[in-house]
């Protein structure tokens, strides 16, 4: 894999509007994006004006970044029994069909959790929001559920693979979080090991099913359960997992978005770019 064939961006600010975002990730070198469609921690209607939508696809097209994801609010919880998961369901609805309407292809959600424990109730709630935000969305878009680095739904692969498995539509896919990974002590350090946790990943997910890799190192040690990002090279994941990531022929085509703290401590920043595409050379 080369530099000029990578699929590689980050997850940036939408100030001032998302084809900001745009322009921002084209001139930090990257050419792949992800943005929240409205701020993360609140509960938001969306309302983007025709002319934003028509500016957003303009710049995306003029700048070749493709693709675009949304970020879903972090205060999705699709296992809850009450207001929180029909506030969730209803979120992603309306997130998902504007992004039909972007061109953005889908949106990537932290699941949630059962808090106080899984019960057959909170499962089965959780399997039935998410089939109907698939019945009620565009088929051009994706929900994309992320691994979890803590104790959440989705820290094992298993509990992935069974979500999938149970849902079985072709438009819920996965995102693995490098940072996630290690907090829930997937060691990748070795083409060995990475190879083995491809294998256990097709044989309990599929590969098919794996839609993009957050790349994200990590401030705490392998197995923490602790999602704490660090920029690329200074935590504990360590280049070698990246630089065999990126080279890894089963993952060529995937797109790579970094969602690091940045070396000025500004978000994702294309010293971070830089370095991947180094270590995707082999430098």
């Amino acid at each position: 894999m080369t530099n000029d064939i990578m699929t590689l961006g980050a997850h940036l600010s939408i100030s001032g509007g998302y084809h900001k975002a745009i322009e921002s990730v084209a001139e930090k070198g990257g050419n792949a994006l992800q943005i929240f469609s409205a701020s993360p921690r609140f509960w938001n209607t969306l309302n983007i004006s025709p002319e934003a939508i028509s500016i957003f696809l303009e710049t995306k097209k003029r700048l070749n970044v493709h693709p675009v994801y949304f970020h879903a609010t972090y205060l999705i919880n699709l296992a809850d029994e009450n207001e929180i998961g029909e506030k969730s369901k209803k979120n992603l609805i309306v997130e998902l069909n504007l992004a039909s309407k972007l061109g953005i292809k889908g949106s990537i959600v932290h699941t949630g959790s059962y808090k106080e424990g899984r019960t057959e109730g909170k499962y089965k709630v959780l399997l039935t929001n998410i089939a109907e935000i698939l019945a009620n969305t565009p088929p051009d878009t994706f929900l994309i559920l992320e691994n979890a680095g803590c104790r959440k739904i989705g820290m094992q692969i298993e509990e992935l693979g069974e979500i999938v498995k149970v849902i079985a539509d072709k438009r819920l896919k996965i995102c693995l979080d490098t940072c996630h990974l290690h907090a829930s002590n997937y060691d990748l350090s070795t083409a060995e090991k990475l190879d083995q946790f491809l294998d256990k990943f097709d044989e309990l997910v599929q590969l098919d099913k794996l839609e993009l890799f957050h790349i994200n190192d990590s401030r705490d040690l392998l197995g923490s359960l602790r999602d704490r990002h660090e920029n690329i090279g200074e935590g504990n994941v360590g280049k070698e997992v990246f630089r065999l990531l990126l080279s890894h022929p089963k993952l060529k085509d995937l797109p790579f978005i970094i969602e690091t703290p940045g070396f000025d401590g500004n978000g994702p920043d294309k010293r971070n770019l830089e370095i991947l595409k180094n270590l995707s050379a082999g430098y």
